[in-house]
């Protein structure tokens, strides 16, 4: 499957399965607040498939798989049979009216937090926070030495490289100065302060990681794996070797081996490679060649490959697991508000909103990493609808419930007049946040 068909193949599957779910909240209290359900639709547009339930209720499944929709019987949208006044929606209590809006984005946070849990059940690979620093970078500056290892971020212990970069990436966002305790290739420990501060304003958090220059440690510059047949095992090349340079210029990692092949090639494919092999060092005669090795795009490549790098696995048993995930949506939930809150004050750009074409490219490539990712994804993408959904806009979930709020202090509902004029008003906010987070999509695309 191609990038592109993938990452529509995953958004779909992503936003069918959350929004339904959310859906399904609105549903489910509805009909136990005693609101009738004229319709729970999975999709939109023409029905491919319909049954009417014992209760009356339409079911089906649409031709549109984004999402979905609950019809419940509402004197707003017409004549309601005197008979049926009892099971509609505007008729009930405000305090179940709450319990129906809210239930959405309630059902999106439950969602994420037992997809969290499955998560750490399985256990999700990551590798281990050994880092380096890009040359001359800002992480470089700071003191970040190559194969540190990072132990806290902000005063939090971290485990993996992803946790670590997650708490970087809030902090770049916001722009504050980020403390590191990390334990150098020594032993030692230290701290290292990122002077975030002094990032400019308005820039893409892909713009601050490249200024930032923190990243994950490459590979030794060893020989892990000689495929057999290939110009490395030709020439006599092991596996254990020390890979020291490439016609004479020195290699520091793995990586600066294969771009130093990748440079050296073209202009003449006959490279000599030295080695330390034990107490010895080798000559190697290695004669490039240029192609396309395990479905990858045709480079030049004397068919060796690296050192598996050190792993880091969070995994626990179901009871650790729910605390684990209950710690990981709390975290997420007060990171995101705290990022809403600095886009609004202009402490952080709007560049950094991602829309539909975002979240399918990182869908994508999520379900390629494997069961526990894609369900990480899942997770974080349904705590933003529950979020996103709470906002007090009018045409969101949050919109209806500051409706209700206000109806409980005033004792009487907010008139039909000012809820037209406030949907109209969340019509342009919404449609304003998302066409800025669809032309940041096509930037990144464009310009990435």
């Amino acid at each position: 499957m191609t990038p592109f068909f993938g990452s529509v193949f995953w958004l779909l599957v992503t936003l069918g399965v959350l929004v339904t779910f959310h859906e399904f909240g609105h549903y489910w209290v509805a009909r136990r607040c005693g609101v009738k359900v004229l319709r729970f639709s999975v999709g939109f547009g023409k029905a491919i498939w319909r049954r009417i339930g014992r209760d009356g209720t339409e079911y089906q499944v649409a031709m549109i798989p984004l999402g979905g929709y609950v019809k419940m019987l509402d004197a707003r949208e017409g004549e309601v049979d005197p008979a049926l006044r009892g099971v509609e929606f505007t008729g009930k209590s405000v305090w179940k009216r709450i319990a129906i809006v809210i239930a959405g984005p309630g059902f999106n946070l439950i969602f994420a937090v037992a997809a969290l849990w499955l998560m750490f059940v399985l256990g999700r690979p990551d590798a281990a926070p050994v880092v380096t620093a890009t040359p001359g970078s800002m992480a470089a500056a700071a003191g970040i030495q190559p194969g540190d290892r990072v132990l806290r971020v902000d005063g939090e212990p971290v485990a993996t490289m992803s946790d670590a970069m997650d708490d970087v990436a809030t902090a770049l966002l916001g722009r504050d100065p980020l403390a590191l305790v990390v334990r150098g290739r020594d032993g030692r420990e230290r701290q290292v302060v990122l002077p975030l501060q002094q990032l400019p304003a308005g820039r893409g958090i892909d713009t601050y990681f490249d200024m930032l220059g923190l990243k994950l440690a490459p590979p030794p510059a060893v020989a892990g794996v000689v495929m057999p047949g290939q110009p490395a095992a030709l020439a006599g090349m092991k596996s254990g070797d020390v890979l020291l340079a490439v016609n004479g210029t020195p290699v520091a990692d793995f990586d600066a081996f294969a771009r130093a092949v990748r440079e050296a090639a073209p202009r003449s494919p006959r490279l000599d490679v030295t080695v330390r092999r034990g107490q010895q060092t080798l000559h190697l005669p290695v004669v490039a060649r240029y192609e396309s090795l395990e479905g990858q795009p045709a480079r030049w490549s004397v068919g060796v490959g690296a050192l598996p790098g050190e792993s880091a696995v969070r995994r626990y048993g179901p009871v650790r697991a729910l605390g684990a995930a209950l710690e990981s949506t709390w975290d997420s939930t007060r990171q995101t508000f705290t990022m809403i809150g600095k886009m609004v004050s202009g402490q952080a750009s709007t560049k950094n909103l991602s829309g539909v074409i975002g979240i399918a490219q990182v869908a994508n490539a999520s379900a390629q990493m494997g069961l526990a990712w894609f369900l990480n994804f899942l997770a974080l993408v349904s705590l933003s609808l529950a979020i996103l959904n709470l906002l007090p806009i009018p045409v969101l979930d949050g919109g209806h419930l500051l409706y209700y709020l206000i109806e409980l202090v005033k004792g009487s509902p907010v008139s039909e007049r000012t809820q037209m004029i406030g949907q109209y008003i969340g019509l342009v906010l919404l449609f304003t946040l998302m066409g800025l987070a669809f032309y940041n999509d096509i930037h990144r695309t464009l310009f990435s």
